[in-house]
């Protein structure tokens, strides 16, 4: 598609700097994300005590993934009807009330509702998080800024589970529980006290003069949503993927201890997290594209080099090149999607194009057990590594750069 084809309506954005966005935005958000790391390690231990099959444990931890699908849609809608921090305020505390009444589960069906209720308050927060983000930022700002968001998942991401685990041990699994609650909460009382969304977001849907629904945004932006959806989807594969290739064959072809994993999994993310800044960089000072297709080209090579690793060095290797490639990413497909949305529709677009990839995310852990099943586990890694260099290709070729530089000025 040429970029000509593309309309960016220009909306006169708030003058709001990055670092006014650090308690109505980033704190939080770590606040989320932190809760979510706890949660990590303790999950699969919790369900398994329920004395259930491992489908039903792999369901309870897919239970707010699921959550999180349903709802994606039916929160961008309600953007326009509520405002962006009504709507996360509704989420963390929907989110933060599930997770703590985790304590007090007595059955594995209740655990299971509990779960999905998560995911719909996680779609709430995410989507409006998002909203936020676009409407509060400059479009020559935004990679830096999101990229920024991102750093903060991998930070949650990377020190939660060993907070976590240190909490089940001194204080039980259920009481962690509540504290995973109370850490949320936090979060949805720093959005109530910090976060100045609402009136700002509607003012801009009053300003664009028109408000699209749905179905209208859909058929609207059909063919940029096939194009760049589609490569979403196949780049959230390979980002879901490694979580599930790396540790299975770790230990399955190269027998390594569940230390070893878990060092080649927190070296990785370590080496992820470390770019955040370099990926809103290059977004911001040469195009969004100039991360997004080296940060699935590299995730490709370095899950191609999975199935030649020999030893704990070589898949050491191989992780880190994949963690060098998804950090060079970080926040790329939340920028493209504040970039491509429009002014007075923001919500609805948004929320699809979070469902797109929460539907690559969620789906590539079941092709890679399908295929492995099928095949075997390294036919699943080069399905996974060609998904990788499927997401490359489409967004080299098929989706146009959405920085708009300012002219330059002439004498």
């Amino acid at each position: 598609m040429p970029t000509a084809s593309l309309r960016f309506p220009r909306v006169k954005q708030p003058a709001s700097g990055l670092r006014a966005l650090v308690l109505s935005f980033y704190l939080p958000a770590l606040m989320v994300t932190l809760g979510q790391g706890l949660l990590v390690p303790i999950l699969p231990l919790y369900a398994a005590d329920f004395g259930i099959s491992y489908a039903l444990i792999g369901l309870v931890l897919a239970g707010e993934g699921i959550g999180t699908l349903i709802a994606d849609v039916p929160t961008g809608m309600m953007q326009r009807r509520f405002g962006d921090k009504q709507v996360m305020l509704m989420g963390l505390l929907l989110k933060a009330v599930s997770l703590g009444l985790l304590f007090f589960a007595a059955s594995i069906w209740v655990v299971l509702l509990l779960r999905l209720f998560a995911g719909f308050g996680r779609s709430m927060y995410t989507v409006s998080a998002h909203v936020y983000i676009t409407n509060h930022v400059e479009p020559g700002q935004r990679g830096k800024a999101i990229s920024m968001y991102g750093g903060t998942f991998r930070l949650g991401g990377f020190i939660g589970p060993a907070i976590g685990g240190l909490l089940a041990g001194m204080a039980g699994m259920r009481a962690t529980f509540l504290v995973i609650g109370l850490v949320t909460a936090i979060g949805c009382l720093l959005v109530a006290l910090f976060t100045q969304g609402q009136k700002i977001a509607r003012r801009k849907a009053k300003d664009a003069g028109h408000g699209l629904h749905l179905v209208a945004v859909l058929q609207q932006h059909k063919r940029i949503l096939a194009s760049a959806g589609t490569a979403q989807v196949f780049g959230q594969m390979i980002r879901a993927g490694r979580t599930v290739i790396i540790p299975l064959y770790a230990a399955d072809a190269l027998s390594l201890s569940i230390d070893q994993i878990g060092l080649i999994i927190s070296l990785s993310v370590a080496v992820d997290f470390s770019l955040f800044m370099v990926a809103g960089w290059l977004m911001d000072r040469y195009g969004r594209k100039f991360a997004i297709v080296p940060c699935f080209g590299i995730q490709a090579l370095g899950m191609a080099l999975v199935p030649f690793a020999a030893s704990f060095g070589g898949l050491l290797f191989a992780a880190t090149v994949i963690g060098i490639g998804n950090g060079l990413g970080s926040g790329s497909m939340m920028t493209l999607g504040s970039d491509l949305s429009p002014a007075g529709s923001r919500g609805e677009f948004l929320g699809v194009w979070r469902l797109i990839g929460d539907v690559g995310h969620t789906g590539a852990p079941l092709v890679v057990g399908v295929v492995a099943d099928a095949l075997l586990l390294s036919s699943a890694i080069w399905v996974i590594a060609g998904s990788g260099l499927l997401a490359a290709g489409i967004f080299t070729f098929l989706v146009p750069e959405t920085l708009r530089k300012p002219p330059l000025a002439t004498a």
